[in-house]
């Protein structure tokens, strides 16, 4: 069974098909930019062309979304794409765009959190396990004994009177032209809020700036909880898209 993972970000649309044994993209990914607006049915087209990048009849699709999904299949929040996305059926419109390919959705952080437990720097954890996604905002996964909380949104915590991802994310460390050393420090306070509302006992960082923890994480400082870069780093999404697919 061919089964893609596609993950939807602010930014890029990116995807590849899955081997779920080993947890790895069984060939090199391909992304397209998001497109502006993204409106349901243009990033819709962008999903189409990742899939039909590859060539080959996958027998189904599982696909992320930056923002919550309720049902496996509505659309509830949309900060990073266009609003238009609210109340939309997603598992509808990308299934009918995929020519009637079984779909499923999942939030983006979650869909990352899910293969980390699984494949990476989560596996065999228990406890309270904390996955931050930093990006174009920041997602978050939250695990209480390996079991999924979803669409827990954790980057719109108020942090200095504006949503965390406003201040920590890092398209803020590029809007703002942040040094490592300045952004480390907005990080670690976000954390350190983070870490009084759950307590958790792992920290995984994840994204694409987790390709880079050797020169942030080590800044991060008075944290109680263990912190590691993912290890599937910015895959993860695309793994766990896909592991909900094989499930559904």
């Amino acid at each position: 069974m061919e089964i893609f993972g596609v993950d939807i970000g602010g930014s890029g649309i990116k995807g590849a098909p899955v081997d779920l044994e080993r947890g790895d993209l069984s060939q090199e990914r391909f992304k397209v930019l998001t497109p502006q607006p993204a409106t349901p049915d243009a990033v819709a087209d962008g999903v189409k062309e990742v899939v039909d990048h590859f060539g080959v009849r996958c027998d189904r699709v599982g696909i992320t979304f930056p923002g919550v999904v309720t049902g496996g299949a509505t659309i509830r929040t949309a900060a990073n794409v266009d609003k238009g996305w609210i109340d939309v059926d997603a598992r509808a419109l990308l299934s009918e765009r995929l020519g009637g390919l079984p779909v499923t959705i999942m939030n983006d952080a979650d869909a990352a959190g899910v293969a980390e437990m699984h494949f990476g720097a989560g596996r065999g954890r228990k406890g309270t396990v904390l996955l931050l996604t930093f990006g174009t905002g920041i997602g978050s996964a939250l695990f209480s004994d390996g079991v999924l909380v979803s669409n827990t949104e954790l980057g719109h915590l108020e942090l200095d009177g504006h949503d965390a991802e406003h201040r920590a994310s890092t398209k803020a460390k590029e809007d703002h032209d942040l040094s490592w050393e300045h952004w480390a420090k907005r990080v670690t306070k976000y954390l350190a809020h983070v870490e009084m509302l759950f307590s958790p006992e792992l920290f995984i960082i994840g994204g694409g700036v987790s390709r880079k923890a050797h020169k942030f994480l080590p800044l991060i400082q008075g944290i109680k909880a263990e912190i590691v870069p993912a290890e599937l780093q910015n895959n993860a999404g695309i793994v766990g898209a896909a592991m909900s697919a094989s499930r559904a």
